[in-house]
């Protein structure tokens, strides 16, 4: 079953209404005991980096992610803090994907980046299945993480940037799939779907 982390910094309440709506079961998790008893993990995030890190350190579930193998699918800040830190607080993430979040700076754009935008350079990924260059995608977010060898599709706002990343059992979209129409939901069910059938 899917676990969905409930924590200080988690939007737990929209992911489990998105799932619910795809019919998939899962739980809310506050402990690495509960974690375990998990098949995959959906990791959200809203608000301040460095207010998230913390509160998963208080329940140790930081260690608990940096350890597993089971997929864990990271967003918005839940994606972020799979990197090993932002400027934002000057923040340590978990480290289990390399590179450093970095702030909009643009005098042409507004900053945060709010609202639909559509990716660019997909790859072939279980978490793109069915999605392509057309799809509009929800985002909310003033740090990004840069381009690098672990971009699975980039998105460009002031400049581009990782909109889904994945190393090894971690994935991260920079978007609200939750709250992304049927194209988010799609990327929920690919999540799903590789889930239960490794």
């Amino acid at each position: 079953m899917i676990a969905i982390i409930k924590y200080r910094a988690g939007n737990t309440a929209s992911v489990a209404n998105a799932l619910s709506r795809l019919n998939v079961d899962f739980f809310f998790a506050e402990t690495p005991a509960v974690l375990d008893k998990a098949t995959g993990v959906i990791f959200p995030g809203v608000g301040h980096a460095y207010a998230a890190m913390e509160s998963l350190k208080e329940s140790k579930m930081d260690e608990w992610l940096k350890k597993t193998k089971k997929p864990v699918l990271g967003i918005c800040v839940g994606m972020q803090l799979l990197f090993e830190s932002s400027t934002e607080g000057d923040t340590n993430g978990l480290g289990v994907i390399p590179g450093r979040l970095q702030k909009f700076e643009s005098n042409t754009e507004k900053v945060p980046h709010m609202g639909w935008n559509t990716l660019n350079s997909i790859s072939k990924h279980p978490l793109t299945k069915g999605i392509n260059s057309n799809n509009y995608l929800y985002f909310v977010h003033s740090y990004f993480a840069p381009i690098s060898e672990y971009s699975v599709a980039n998105c460009s706002y002031a400049q581009d940037f990782i909109a889904i990343v994945a190393k090894d059992n971690f994935m991260g979209v920079q978007f609200h799939p939750e709250k992304s129409s049927d194209i988010g939901a799609l990327v929920l069910q690919n999540f799903v779907n590789l889930v239960y059938t490794e």
